[in-house]
């Protein structure tokens, strides 16, 4: 079971990891009747995100290399695997899962406000 977005982009949010306000970390404007609703405009919001964005690589550092490569190789794993696989413990690799989950909306954000000048899309809340 987990929480999903859509509208101008679509995902599901990182189970455990991820509230469904996470795209506030980036700026835009939200709505909150039981769905969060985002609304992002380029002339407005875009350094905002781009800022938001540059900061999730810069608290990855190089462990974002590290998770890329992780995940290209398998789509099942546990934090135990992944602290092996990073060399941390397992609350450094929840939080670097927390920043790596913020830092892929985060790119969908981005890329939307290119492709298309605004971006809009509703979170499930529940």
């Amino acid at each position: 079971m987990g929480r999903y977005y859509s509208g101008d982009i679509k995902g599901k949010f990182w189970f455990g990891l991820q509230d469904s306000n996470d795209a506030s970390y980036f700026g835009g404007q939200h709505f909150d009747p039981g769905f969060v609703q985002y609304v992002f405009d380029k002339e407005r919001d875009y350094e905002t995100v781009c800022e938001g964005v540059e900061s999730c690589k810069k608290e990855l550092g190089h462990y974002k290399e590290k998770l890329d490569e992780f995940f290209e190789e398998t789509n099942l794993y546990n934090d135990s695997m992944l602290a092996t696989k990073l060399q941390v413990n397992e609350k450094t690799v929840r939080e670097l899962l927390t920043l790596y989950a913020r830092l892929e909306l985060g790119e969908k954000i981005k890329q939307c406000l290119e492709r298309q000048g605004s971006c809009s899309f509703q979170a499930e809340t529940e």
